[in-house]
């Protein structure tokens, strides 16, 4: 069969490989107390611990037996639409239009939309490096380019205007920022990001901001929307991560006025509608029991942060920037990487029974040096976790490190 040769310029999902592996590690004896092993403990995913709150629970069980599984508009339940409308008015003191907000299948799906309703087939979109690799890949997947800007720490690992604007060519169509960013746990500084805005602007090019862990911000310098820059940029939030929804798979998109309809006529074509369950239970994320709840996990997220950053420090692996928001640390294993923080990776695997991300996924400037470690975990799995790795690092450092 013959494939497209778009498949060419997509790369596996190493994260998820790397899942693949612990999962079925986590399996065999070596991770089985019966036959003498240990758990494994599982820091690879970016996925809350935290399951929905019984509110949101009961309102998809209500849904349910209520019968209210029909198809809903393409755009979204007219009332989901309001309340995240009242949510960035409370939250962020934005005013943001209902008819400017189109609920999506996930963040994924969102981002997808966008792709295909604003790229094509020469376009460059620029990008930082690190990054989320699937963002990346919906730009190829619409037979685009990604161009990935270098991000070290001494930028917060992320793009600098003068980047930006150096790297823009008759090619550029726009820009495709994470903040905060996975891998890293780190934001823009809030004028770098208007400077970028304003330059992308005066190009005529379009801003695309992927904000699904805003609401997980630990720092208010950062706690800030990119919509507050104008109505021409393009937000992608989900209700995966702050309101703890992984597997519902929905999402939102904030749009310019003019595109709602373009997005809307693709949406209809290639999604009919998110799911109707979903949309239903997540009118429930607004009620005041759940935001209370929710901000209570930001607050549990700040604490294992505060735990696990230092404790990784002490150990040797190097943290140059505090992440302030997500529940990511991006560390620096160059110390204990023989080979690459791939092979560091699954020989942790191995000897450690701790699942972490190796940096591969994620860029192409030094990515072998890094390790991505999820606290989206429970105190009690870092604390081992921490234990296990003073135990084994030391058979991986460098003796020159």
């Amino acid at each position: 069969m013959k494939l497209a040769g778009r498949l060419d310029h997509i790369e596996p999902f190493y994260v998820m490989e790397c899942s693949k592996a612990a999962a079925e590690l986590a399996r065999s004896p070596v991770c089985d107390p019966a036959q003498g092993g240990r758990p494994m403990v599982f820091l690879n995913i970016g996925e809350p611990d935290f399951g929905a709150p019984a509110a949101v629970q009961a309102a998809a069980q209500a849904c349910i037996s209520a019968g209210r599984t029909q198809y809903t508009p393409a755009t979204g339940l007219p009332a989901l639409r309001q309340a995240l409308s009242d949510w960035y008015a409370k939250r962020f003191g934005l005013s943001v239009a209902p008819e400017r907000i189109v609920i999506t299948a996930g963040a994924s799906a969102g981002l997808q939309l966008v792709c295909q309703a604003l790229f094509e087939a020469g376009d460059r979109v620029l990008m930082p490096d690190p990054c989320y690799p699937c963002n990346r890949h919906f730009v190829a997947a619409v037979d685009a380019e990604a161009l990935l800007l270098p991000a070290g720490p001494e930028q917060r690992f992320q793009p600098s205007p003068t980047q930006v604007r150096e790297a823009w060519t008759a090619q550029s169509r726009g820009v495709l920022l994470a903040s905060p960013s996975n891998p890293t746990g780190t934001s823009i500084e809030p004028e770098a990001l208007r400077e970028i805005v304003e330059a992308v602007r005066a190009r005529g090019g379009v801003t695309i901001v992927d904000e699904i862990y805003l609401g997980l911000s630990q720092d208010a310098r950062f706690e800030q929307s990119a919509l507050g820059l104008g109505e021409d940029v393009i937000s992608v939030n989900s209700f995966s991560k702050y309101f703890s929804m992984t597997g519902w798979r929905l999402g939102w998109l904030v749009l310019p006025p003019a595109l709602v309809a373009p997005i809307e006529k693709l949406a209809q074509n290639l999604f009919i509608c998110p799911s109707s369950i979903a949309q239903h239970a997540a009118l429930a994320c607004f009620e005041p029991e759940s935001l209370a709840i929710y901000e209570q996990r930001r607050a549990a997220f700040r604490e294992r942060r505060d735990f696990i950053v230092p404790a990784l420090k002490a150990l040797g692996l190097r943290v140059p920037v505090l992440p302030d928001g997500a529940f990511y640390v991006w560390m620096d294993a160059s110390d204990f990487c023989r080979t690459s923080s791939w092979d560091l990776a699954f020989d942790l695997m191995r000897s450690a029974q701790i699942a972490l991300t190796p940096g591969r996924d994620f860029g192409r400037s030094g990515s072998e040096r890094w390790l991505r470690l999820s606290y989206a975990s429970s105190m009690e799995d870092l604390r081992e976790a921490v234990a296990r790795l003073a135990e084994q690092l030391p058979r991986y450092r460098i003796a020159s490190a």
